[in-house]
This record gives structure tokens, sequence and C-alpha cells, in this order.
């Protein structure tokens, strides 16, 4: 092997930051080089954080001078940072599809409401029905008969005929038909009903 690449070959296996180094293998003369140069870039480091901390001295008093505080500074960093990320493709293309998703999610609720809606409005019918009462028990005659008997006297007091011969039914359509024309007309009756 020539010195050339021997020197080639120990430069690379110095550099490389795994490599075992034996420096006593090391000539003398290379070990000085090697000193020296670790010196001066040790200085060298020295010398550039000490540029660095009057630079940063100064960029301190420049913005001191100019106003500029930490918080203004965190808020317009927040603020680039919000700008760049909302120009950003992929906060449109998240934004597009988290419209669309909340778009069908909302059809979807709607059609799940309105399904709802009509099966408890058939559920309320079901029951509303199971609490009427069936016209041919006792009970819903009884209720018909004491309505059919006070429709009647009511009928007295107001001037019509003494019995209404029909049904239940035809008994609430006149006094509805008879509570229409008064509202309409404006005319109350001036007789005392007394107690029903």
């Amino acid at each position: 092997m020539e010195p050339a690449e021997r020197a080639i070959l120990e430069t690379r296996c110095f550099s490389d930051v795994d490599a075992d180094i034996d420096l006593s293998t090391l000539p003398e003369e290379e070990k000085e080089e090697l000193g020296a140069e670790l010196a001066k870039l040790e200085d060298e480091i020295a010398t550039l954080r000490q540029v660095l901390i009057a630079k940063e001295k100064h960029l301190a008093e420049i913005k001191q001078k100019m106003g500029i505080t930490p918080l203004n500074e965190i808020k317009h960093n927040f603020s680039k940072s919000w700008h760049d990320m909302q120009t950003s493709v992929i906060y449109k293309k998240t934004q597009e599809t988290l419209n669309n998703t909340g778009q069908k999610a909302s059809a979807a609720l709607t059609n799940v409401s309105s399904t709802l809606s009509k099966k408890l409005g058939e559920m309320n019918l079901y029951y509303f029905s199971l609490l009427l009462p069936n016209r041919n028990s006792p009970t819903f005659k009884s209720f018909e008969e004491r309505m059919e008997t006070t429709v009647s006297s009511l009928k007295c007091k107001v001037g019509g005929p003494a019995h209404s011969s029909g049904s239940f039914e035809d008994v609430l359509n006149s006094t509805a038909n008879a509570s229409v024309q008064e509202s309409t007309s404006g005319n109350r009756p001036t007789e005392d009903f007394g107690a029903f």
C-alpha cells in the first residue's frame, strides 16, 4: 500500500465516528499536527461563540428600541405559522374532506331524526288509541250521556230546541257551530247561565 493511499484510508477511518483509532500507532508528527488542528478548531469555536453572543446582544438592543417584545414575536410567529398552515395544500384538502364529512353526517342525522319523529308519531298514535275509551264501553256511554244532557240544557238556556235527537257527535258539532257563530258575530248572550 502506498503512503498516499494509507493517508486517505487513515483520514477516512479518523473521520468515522464509530471507528476505533489507536493513537499509539500514529507517528509523533501526525499526533502534533492533529493536536494543533484541534486547538485551532477549539479557538475558532470559542471566537464564533463570542461573536454570536455579541450579535445576539445587538439584536436584542435593536428589538428593544423598535418596541418588539418577546410576546409580540411569539404572536407574530404564531400568526405566520397559522397563515402558512392554512395556505398549505394538505390543510385545504383536509378542510374539504371535513366539510364533505360534515355535510354527509348532517344529512344522515336529518334522516335519522325524521325517521325517529315518524316512529314516535306512530307510537304516540298507538298509545293514544289505547288511552281512548272504547265507544261501546259503559264509561264512554256514560260520558256521552252526560255531555248530551249538558248540551241540551245549554241549548234550552240559550234558546235552542229542548231536546236534540242525535248522537254525541251531532251534539258536539252543533255546539262547535254555535260557538263559531257567536265568535264571528261578536255578540255574546247576556243571559246568566249559572252553574253547570
